[in-house]
C-alpha cells in the first residue's frame, strides 16, 4: 500500500473520532436540557403534604389527555342473607307420636281399672263396717288392688309426662307438641299426609328474626325456588352448621329427606346507603382498588374503594366517598403513571 493510501486512511480515521467526540458532545447537552425539563415539569404537578399526593393538571392538559368526570349519586343496597338447611325424616316424630298414642290408650286401661277397684273397695269398706258382713281379708285384697291401680296410674301420666317432655326438648313447643295431639293441626296434619315436608333451616347469626316466607333451592339439583313457610323456631342446632335454627315446611313435590338447601332472601332491616364507583373508574395498584376524586378544577387524589360488594356496574361502597363527589371515569390509568413516576423519580434522587 503506498504511502499517499496510508494517509488518506490515517485522515478519515481522525475526521471520524472527531464526529464521534461532536456527536457525544452535543446528545450530552440535550440529554441533560430533557432531564432538567422533566425535574422542572414535574414538581408543579405532584404535590404532597401529609403523605397524601395531589395531582395538578391545567384544564388544558385534562382536555389533551382526555381527562372525563362523573359526579357520583346515592345509591341503596339491600344486604343479601344466606342460609343453609336440610330437608328433615319425620321418623322421630312418628316414634314419638306412636309411643305417646300407646301410653294414652294404656293410660285409659289404667283409669278404668282405677275405676272399678276403687268402687270395689268402697263397696267391701262398708260392707265390713255393717256387722262385718264380709271378712277383714277381703277387704285388704280389694284396698291392695285399688292401691296398685293408682300406682300403675300415676306411672302411665308419668310416661306421658316425659313423652311431652321428650318432644318439647327435641322438635319444640309447636311442632313436638302439636304433633303428639288426638287430631293435629292443619299444619301437622299435612306433614302426616306427606303434602308437606319439614325443613330445618339455618339462619346467619346476624339476622335477628326468621322471615315468615323465604325461598330454598336444593343444593346442585337446578329446580327453581321453592317457598316455604315458617312452622315454628327448632331447639335444636344443625349437626354441621352454625346459625338459629328455625322449622319451615314446603311443598313435597321435589323435595326429599336429606336433601341440603341453600337460601337467599334481601335483608330489608340493615339496608346501606352510598355511592356506585363505576369499573372504568378504578384502578388497580398495590393488590388494592382505587379511584382519583376531583378537589376542585384542576386537583386529584387517589383514594381507596371497598370492592366486596360488587353491583351491576361497578362496586357498591358507603362511607368516605360521598354523593356529590366526584370521580374521574376516563384517564384514570393516566394519573395513576403520573403519580408513579414522580415517585420514581424522587427516589432516584434520593
Amino acid at each position: 500500500m503506498s504511502k499517499k493510501a496510508v494517509a488518506v486512511i490515517i485522515v478519515q480515521a481522525c475526521m471520524i473520532v472527531v464526529l464521534l467526540w461532536l456527536l457525544v458532545l452535543f446528545s450530552k447537552d440535550e440529554f441533560e436540557a430533557f432531564n432538567e425539563e422533566e425535574e422542572i415539569e414535574s414538581p408543579h404537578r405532584i404535590h404532597t403534604e401529609g403523605g397524601i399526593s395531589t395531582i395538578i393538571l391545567s384544564m388544558e392538559t385534562q382536555q389533551q389527555s382526555d381527562i372525563r368526570t362523573e359526579t357520583l349519586t346515592q345509591a341503596k343496597h339491600l344486604p343479601i342473607l344466606e342460609g343453609l338447611g336440610s330437608v328433615l325424616s319425620l321418623d322421630g316424630l312418628l316414634n314419638l307420636r306412636t309411643q305417646y298414642m300407646k301410653a294414652l290408650g294404656d293410660l285409659a286401661v289404667a283409669q278404668a281399672s282405677l275405676v272399678n277397684s276403687k268402687n270395689d273397695y268402697e263397696r267391701l269398706s262398708l260392707l265390713n263396717q255393717h256387722d262385718r258382713n264380709i271378712s277383714d281379708r277381703m277387704l285388704v285384697a280389694a284396698e291392695a288392688l285399688y292401691k296398685s291401680d293408682l300406682a300403675k296410674l300415676q306411672a302411665h301420666e308419668a310416661a306421658l309426662d316425659n313423652l311431652r317432655h321428650t318432644a318439647r326438648q327435641q322438635w319444640g313447643e309447636t311442632l313436638g307438641l302439636g304433633m303428639l295431639e288426638p287430631k293435629p293441626s292443619a299444619d301437622i296434619q299435612a306433614l302426616l299426609e306427606y303434602r308437606q315436608v319439614l325443613l330445618r333451616i339455618v339462619l346467619p347469626p346476624q339476622q335477628d328474626k326468621p322471615t315468615a316466607n323465604l325461598q330454598v333451592t336444593p343444593v346442585g339439583s337446578g329446580i327453581s325456588p321453592i317457598t316455604a313457610h315458617l312452622l315454628a323456631l327448632s331447639p335444636q342446632a344443625d349437626p354441621v352448621l352454625q346459625g338459629k335454627t328455625y322449622f319451615y315446611t314446603a311443598p313435597a313435590a321435589n323435595l326429599r329427606a336429606g336433601m341440603r338447601l341453600s337460601t337467599r332472601e334481601l335483608d330489608t332491616q340493615n339496608m346501606m346507603a352510598g355511592v356506585v364507583i363505576p369499573q372504568q373508574a378504578v384502578v388497580w395498584y398495590g393488590g388494592k382498588a382505587w379511584v382519583y376524586r376531583k378537589q376542585d378544577v384542576e386537583k386529584f387524589v387517589r383514594e381507596p374503594i371497598n370492592t366486596e360488594i360488587e353491583s351491576d356496574n361497578g362496586w357498591f361502597n358507603h362511607g368516605k366517598l360521598r354523593p356529590g363527589d366526584t370521580i374521574v371515569t376516563s384517564g384514570a390509568q393516566l394519573l395513576l403513571s403520573e403519580e408513579l413516576k414522580y415517585q420514581i423519580t424522587n427516589e432516584n434522587d434520593d
